[in-house]
């Protein structure tokens, strides 16, 4: 398994991080567990801002909150000079508790509710990105019921298709989200934009995917909007203070995934803001990316603990964890691969070839199909690399299995971030009609 941020091998031969054994991570916090190197998240920020800093253009890094939403990640990316990307009312619930800054904060969705769209006015948010005509007219009505001027960018679809599973594939004509360009919405979408007394058009918005490897989209998505911004301003008068040209930025899962550097992303988007933008405007509009993988995903470890196995000769040894798809739904949803090694005896040669098997009530529940691991002993500690994005923000209680628990980890220090559901958890929200509970006493 490659080690990511501070993750090495210590004398014990197990896997450390942050300075933190993941035996003793086990012992006092159970499993599965998932454990998030601090430093580099905060270092994956960093990356973010010092390569804008170089292009010296203005611009705004917001964190994709939808990728990993707790408190302290809302915190954390604050603290780092970030703006943050929501996208329901829960997200945006989090974030204020957490005391974000509500003016950084980005409302996203195809659709928001008018409780949605009231809650976020009335704290203020920094940006609505608007997807579609019906939310642009309650987000006027709403707007204009409060006495309140929102800003807003528009959401629109330049016709690019990302080399990403089809799933995670936004950018392109036939898609759910935004405004389509090429069939004229957009334009239209500009001009009624444009024209509403409580609203405040700073831009456009565009996302071509997730997981992607190359620049060549960025630019070509860059080059597009900026064709339709030209129009726009010739048709219309109408000048983008703000272009948002999204994320999707890829991460190493496997040996085969070749993500670039940050800086090759920033410097390409760059470069092509001002190569394609130049003479629309009275200067270059502020760029804006949302990344959230790219932040979180190669930051994040799952650590379980080893149960039963199952061998059949000549065709496959499973291996059964005590998590699996309710912790990590990603190899069900997506085909998702990962890699993983035995977290406490991680200096041992790799022996055998297994198959790492969840433990729900579902024949595809695999988290790995084949991994090459020393001998498996029941009790062994798991851990799998590249999970800190989609993992927690897409867990269930299927099979009424509690979620894990969440560590942030740094510089030898354990804490606790979001504590391991409890039975009285599962059932928190359970009610038994009278009428039910009746025939259980007449019997």
């Amino acid at each position: 398994m490659y080690l990511h941020g501070t993750s090495t091998i210590n004398a014990q031969g197990h896997l450390e991080i942050g300075g933190c054994d993941v035996t003793s991570l086990k012992e006092t916090f159970g499993t599965p567990l998932y454990i998030v190197d601090e430093q580099l998240v905060r270092q994956r920020c960093r990356e973010f801002i010092d390569a804008f800093k170089q292009t010296g253009l203005k611009y705004q890094v917001a964190y994709a909150s939808k990728a990993f939403c707790v408190k302290a990640m809302c915190l954390l990316v604050e603290e780092e000079g970030m703006s943050l990307d929501v996208v329901s009312d829960g997200e945006l619930y989090t974030a204020l508790q957490a005391g974000f800054p509500p003016e950084r904060i980005h409302f996203h969705g195809n659709n928001k509710t008018p409780d949605e769209i009231e809650m976020a006015i009335d704290a203020r948010i920094g940006c609505f990105v608007v997807d579609n005509l019906v939310e642009l007219h309650i987000l006027q009505a709403i707007a204009a019921g409060k006495g309140q001027k929102v800003n807003i960018l528009l959401r629109v679809t330049p016709g690019v298709e990302a080399h990403t599973h089809e799933y995670i594939s936004t950018g392109q004509t036939d898609s759910k989200f935004g405004f389509d360009i090429g069939n004229g919405s957009a334009y239209e979408a500009v001009k009624l934009a444009s024209s509403q007394s409580n609203l405040q058009l700073l831009g456009l918005h565009s996302h071509i995917g997730s997981q992607i490897f190359e620049v060549d989209g960025f630019q070509v998505a860059a080059e597009r909007v900026a064709a339709f911004a030209r129009e726009v301003h010739e048709g219309l008068n109408v000048v983008f203070s703000v272009i948002n040209l999204g994320g999707g930025f890829g991460i190493r899962y496997t040996e085969e995934d070749t993500p670039l550097q940050v800086a090759e992303y920033v410097k390409a988007i760059a470069e092509s803001v001002r190569t394609h933008f130049a003479g629309i405007g009275p200067e270059l509009p502020e760029i804006w990316i949302e990344p959230g993988r790219s932040i979180i995903g190669d930051a994040g470890t799952t650590l379980y603990t080893v149960g039963t196995t199952k061998d059949i000769p000549g065709v496959r040894k499973y291996v059964s964890v005590d998590g699996g798809m309710t912790d990590n739904p990603r190899p069900a949803l997506y085909d998702a691969k990962y890699e993983a090694l035995l977290a406490n005896r991680a200096g041992e040669p790799e022996t055998e070839t297994v198959s790492i098997a969840g433990k729900c009530c579902e024949s595809g529940d695999m988290l790995i199909w084949d991994v090459n691991l020393p001998e498996v002993n029941q009790g062994d500690l798991l851990a799998v690399a590249s999970t800190g994005a989609y993992n927690y923000s897409m867990a269930s209680n299927y099979n009424r299995i509690r979620r894990p628990g969440v560590v942030f980890v740094k510089d030898g220090e354990a804490s606790l971030v979001v504590r391991r559901e409890t039975y009285e958890d599962i059932v928190r929200n359970d009610l038994v009609p009278e009428r039910i509970g009746r025939q259980m006493v007449s019997k």
